[in-house]
């Protein structure tokens, strides 16, 4: 399917921040608004289980698919994520989307590094093909192994979830789906989108076969300043990964300060010390957040960057409701970017 045919869908990005009642209650409220994807964040020391959650989301959810925003293959061995994802795709027909990146906060929690680009796109295939019921083997023992039980093959969509250019590379040439975390402004897109590009042509595939979901923290509040305050811890977790592109002297140095502070304990924890060093341009480069005029006006040029999907992370003041932010971005979108598309 082209991308013209997908349209621009909305989904949204939940950190398991709650227990998990409230996380499927948000979930079901996305699918009520219409929301595409819903997207669980797995990071298990700081975070509740993502794997509990997502099926108790599933049991609650008939049409939203499920996905992981992201996993990774070091604390999930690929025969446990194989699993998983097998059973979920069963258990809700098909609505389970498998996003996988290197590693981030479940590993650096623990001082681990994370996953080598060729482990990771050796461990794509070998998921694909115990997806198909068929056996791979194991790294360190040399054995086969296979998911026995497995009445048919599942097919279950990879989305890889990247910034660097070189996993966007590797995105472009074997992912189904590529989660962008790039920023949200136009030029840091389409540098990124190139890259997925370069890896496709490699591959000899088409960009019409590559879902592209923008991935972007977002608070809507009157008063637009409150909002980009939510926002800064993730961005600043946005900005210390390698990016596609060059940014200005200034704001690299900016960048450096946060690298040297960032705690992976406060991983996207609007409270973190670290965001306090984000300056109000990297906010608007990196995040969807202002009054619901401003948002609207960004996401006006979202629509026509070429992505395929924008799943919004909602922050709010801590113990706050992110159902609040869900229910506006549901709205401006329905409003200005559905309208458009149709006018």
């Amino acid at each position: 399917m082209s991308p013209e045919e997908r349209g621009l869908t909305r989904a949204v990005g939940l950190f398991p921040i709650e227990p998990v009642k409230r996380i499927v209650e948000l979930s079901v409220l996305a699918e009520e608004l219409g929301y595409s994807h819903v997207w669980f964040g797995d990071s298990q020391n700081i975070w509740r289980e993502v794997y509990i959650t997502m099926g108790a989301v599933a049991q609650a959810t008939e049409n939203v698919i499920l996905g992981t925003g992201v996993t990774n293959a070091i604390t999930r061995h690929p025969s446990v994520l194989a699993s998983v994802w097998a059973t979920l795709s069963e258990m809700t027909g098909g609505r389970a989307a498998l996003g996988i990146g290197t590693g981030d906060s479940s590993l650096r929690t623990m001082g681990l590094k994370p996953m080598r680009l060729k482990d990771l796109e050796a461990t794509v295939a070998d998921l694909r093909t115990l997806f198909r019921g068929e056996p791979v083997s194991e790294a360190t023992s040399d054995l086969d192994y296979r998911l026995a039980y497995l009445p048919s093959p599942q097919k279950v969509p990879v989305y890889i979830a990247c910034s660097a250019p070189k996993i966007l590379k590797l995105a472009g040439k074997i992912a189904d789906g590529v989660i962008l975390l790039v920023g949200t402004h136009s030029g840091l897109i389409q540098a990124a989108i190139e890259k997925v590009a370069e890896g496709a042509a490699e591959a000899g595939r088409s960009m019409d076969d590559i879902h592209l979901v923008l991935w972007t923290p977002t608070a809507i509040d009157a008063d637009g300043k409150a909002a980009r305050d939510l926002v800064r811890a993730h961005v600043a977790r946005a900005v210390i990964r390698p990016l596609p592109f060059e940014l200005a002297p200034e704001l690299m140095e900016d960048i450096e300060n946060i690298r040297k502070t960032y705690d992976y304990y406060h991983h996207m924890d609007v409270s973190a010390n670290h965001a306090d060093l984000v300056p109000d341009r990297l906010v608007d480069m990196f995040s969807l957040s202002g009054t619901a005029d401003e948002c609207t006006e960004r996401l006006k040029d979202l629509a026509g960057s070429g992505i395929h999907q924008v799943s919004i992370v909602p922050f709010t003041e801590p113990g706050g409701d992110r159902a609040a932010t869900i229910r506006t971005f549901a709205h401006i979108f329905d409003a200005e970017v559905a309208g458009s598309a149709t006018s």
